[in-house]
């Protein structure tokens, strides 16, 4: 399989277990306990977007300790994002009509699709996967 086919390929898991994780399987209690650290929510939902990065992760062929290590970082980062927009949200309420609950809705996805750009340099070069596997 050439490289760009895997990078979608990737790209495409990331983004279906993105969908499939924020907006399917969060019951009220994940949502409830977000934005507070003794709370099992923000973990289980964090930790649920990490198991659910590891078939993309081994699609490319990352051995067991590179795949858990980057579950761990996805873990850690997404947790942080969402913690930091509970929090923020706690304290700003804003009603679903308004721009700024949307304009804060968009920037925590757009910090999460960011994260998954990052996961995929990571492993463009962790694999030694370079620009001319793209041609």
């Amino acid at each position: 399989m050439n490289m760009a086919t895997i990078f979608v390929s990737v790209l495409v898991w990331l983004q279906f277990k993105h969908f499939v994780a924020d907006y399917l399987l969060q019951p009220a209690w994940i949502l409830e306990g977000k934005g507070d650290f003794r709370k099992a929510g923000g973990y289980a939902h964090a930790g649920l977007h990490a198991c659910g990065s590891f078939p993309a992760f081994y699609l490319v062929g990352l051995d067991g300790t590179r795949l858990v290590v980057l579950a761990a970082f996805e873990f850690m980062v997404h947790y942080l994002i969402d913690h930091v927009k509970a929090v923020y949200s706690h304290n700003h309420p804003y009603a679903p009509r308004t721009r700024a609950f949307w304009a804060l809705h968009g920037a925590d996805q757009m910090l999460h699709h960011l994260t998954y750009s990052g996961l995929l340099l990571i492993i463009m070069v962790i694999t030694s996967f370079g620009a001319n596997d793209f041609r």
